[in-house]
């Protein structure tokens, strides 16, 4: 065909193609080799929705990535990755992985063109009670910031708690601690995002007789010359008793899901919410019907959840199911059945958001 067809037209024929196939048809031959990956083909291809990656194994790292544009499940191979129980953060098209053991294999990678880099080891607490990991990508230059917060219980106390932030700059190629400081009644958990700068972090009490068993810390990574201002000073309640909170960057707007507890059983969810930061306050946007509420389970952390751009995905942990909601239609509808099943009882599913991208490399 591409001896019939001039380039441009060529050129065009493909770039209506899906993204999968997209990168398919660069191995039939030389020519539409060249084409696919020249920088005038990657601007004017059409903009993906997010993709949605199922992990069904809980042993091994593989899945299948689900396209909300043609409703079609395809079944990819991860780099890097060991384990599905590994962290997880993804950005404008990469993905960053850091091991759950020593939390010092690091990489970030294309899950699309599996290219791929390690990251050298971070600075800091070798070890960590709690960690969480973020990644934030320059959609102009590509170079990335990756931020780990790591939260480690002071010994013989469990009331105090080290809180250490960690970032790693791609152009430099180097870790700086940031932040350390010591919270009381605070530790940090496993989720954290970077929107417009702005690193966020959810933060758990650790008893006493608060309302809320949740908060949420910013940390400004633009202006490290405020490193000396208290973590504490920056926090921001919650918008209700929640039993788990999943946070998120939508176009540079936090967004989080939350599981929304009972009055008088906090750790049980009755219901799942989604809000959106505006200055200190929530605004809420939508919540979970219960018609769809019924895929899920009772107990406080029963879901995962990501997203980016407009879209944002739900995941029951505990069946193959994938909810998404359009913050721009604010519509709630069930993605096509993945194509697996669950072998046993107690078997565990999740997954991650990110962008398919053929242009950026790490």
């Amino acid at each position: 065909m591409d001896l019939i067809l001039p380039d441009d037209l060529l050129e065009r024929i493909l770039s209506y193609l899906p993204l999968a196939s997209i990168f398919r048809a660069q191995a039939v031959c030389k020519k539409w080799h060249e084409i696919v990956n020249s920088e005038r083909f990657v601007s004017h291809t059409l903009s993906q929705k997010p993709w949605y990656f199922m992990f069904t194994s809980s042993d091994e790292p593989i899945g299948y990535a689900y396209d909300p544009i043609l409703r079609k499940w395809y079944g990819i191979d991860l780099p890097c990755i060991e384990t599905s129980n590994w962290f997880i953060a993804s950005s404008y098209g990469l993905v960053c992985f850091m091991d759950n053991d020593s939390r010092s294999q690091l990489y970030v990678c294309n899950p699309i063109t599996k290219k791929f880099r390690r990251l050298v080891d971070p600075t800091g607490m070798r070890f960590s009670d709690y960690s969480s990991l973020a990644i934030s990508v320059d959609r102009i230059s590509y170079a990335y910031n990756v931020s780990i917060v790591k939260s480690k219980q002071v010994p013989g106390d469990f009331f105090q708690w080290d809180i250490s932030i960690h970032v790693y700059d791609s152009e430099t190629m180097v870790w700086v601690t940031s932040k350390t400081e010591v919270l009381s009644g605070w530790r940090g958990g496993d989720e954290s995002v970077i929107c417009g700068g702005i690193l966020y972090f959810l933060i758990y009490s650790t008893g006493g007789t608060r309302d809320s068993r949740h908060g949420l810390i910013t940390y400004n990574l633009s202006n490290r010359s405020s490193s000396h201002n208290l973590l504490i000073r920056s926090f921001i309640p919650v918008p209700c008793s929640l039993t788990c909170g999943r946070l998120m960057n939508l176009r540079d707007r936090l967004v989080m899901v939350g599981g929304i507890g009972k009055p008088d059983r906090p750790d049980i969810i009755k219901g799942i919410g989604i809000w959106v930061l505006k200055g200190k306050e929530w605004e809420e946007i939508s919540k979970m019907p219960h018609k769809f509420l019924q895929g899920f389970g009772e107990l406080d952390d029963v879901f995962a959840s990501s997203g980016t751009e407009e879209l944002i995905y739900i995941q029951s942990y505990g069946a193959p199911l994938l909810l998404v909601f359009d913050m721009n239609q604010k519509q709630w509808k069930w993605s096509q059945k993945c194509p697996v099943t669950k072998r046993f009882p107690l078997q565990l599913f999740t997954g991650f958001c990110f962008e398919p991208r053929l242009e950026i490399a790490p």
